[in-house]
């Protein structure tokens, strides 16, 4: 079932019947699967809520100013070139000096596409970090670096950049959509984002704008918009200002 109105996509998120769809279970130690098998994103239950809490604990202890300063100042120092500011400046802050195959886990982290390049970037990665600390990274990568991507094609020039980046997040999610698995069912559900977003029945006149769903909702939301988007407005202030 596809949703594209707001209200239902709302009501599926917040909703504890609805959960991701499952990932593998068996997959060898260290590999891409065997990650997956073990983050709060692909889970659900009590297993969701104490994964969550690990990343929440973790994040707790990062200053999102601090990381904006960061991103901006990395950005900047590189000339420019921005790819990897994120996952740099949030690993140094946990402690990772060297996020450098992060890119390779990250790439099939969304998907679920296995390959021996990303088993191998998660064998490094796990040689730097444990399994919360990678999930932080690799989301960095996957949605963050995403986001900065798409925001830079609707830039203006003078721009006010939190102002962008709330525009970016509503019109033109870099994640176009969300599944879930009816465990009633069985039936999966697909969540258009960009549709719901733009739900004209949503519209909230107090805002001034349709809130939108891009960080979750209801009973999984994102551990980290806050740090998502100081890590984006800092590249973003690097490049454009």
């Amino acid at each position: 079932m596809l949703i594209t109105r707001h209200a239902e996509a709302a009501a599926v998120l917040s909703d504890t019947r609805y959960v991701p769809p499952p990932v593998r279970q068996d997959g060898a130690e260290g590999t891409l699967a065997w990650l997956r098998a073990r983050v709060s994103r692909f889970s659900a239950g009590e297993t969701h809520a104490r994964r969550r809490h690990e990343l929440t604990g973790l994040l707790a202890g990062l200053d999102p100013a601090g990381l904006r300063s960061a991103a901006g100042a990395l950005t900047r120092q590189r000339g420019g070139d921005w790819r990897g500011v994120p996952t740099a400046v949030l690993g140094a802050a946990l402690g990772v000096q060297d996020t450098g195959a992060v890119p390779a886990a990250a790439a099939g982290y969304l998907s679920g596409e296995e390959s021996p390049q990303a088993d191998a970037a998660v064998a490094e990665l796990l040689k730097l970090a444990g399994v919360p600390v990678i999930t932080l990274l690799l989301q960095a990568h996957s949605a963050t670096e995403g986001l900065i991507e798409t925001a830079l094609r609707h830039a203006a020039p003078g721009q006010d950049i939190d102002e962008l980046l709330r525009e970016t997040l509503s019109q033109d999610p870099p994640l176009r959509a969300t599944r879930r698995l009816d465990t009633h069912t069985g039936d999966e559900v697909t969540i258009d984002l960009v549709a719901v977003n733009r739900d004209p029945d949503a519209f909230d006149p107090a805002r001034g704008h349709v809130p939108h769903l891009t960080f979750g909702h209801g009973v999984r939301p994102c551990p980290a918009p806050a740090h998502a988007l100081a890590l984006a407005a800092g590249v973003l202030e690097g490049l454009l200002k």
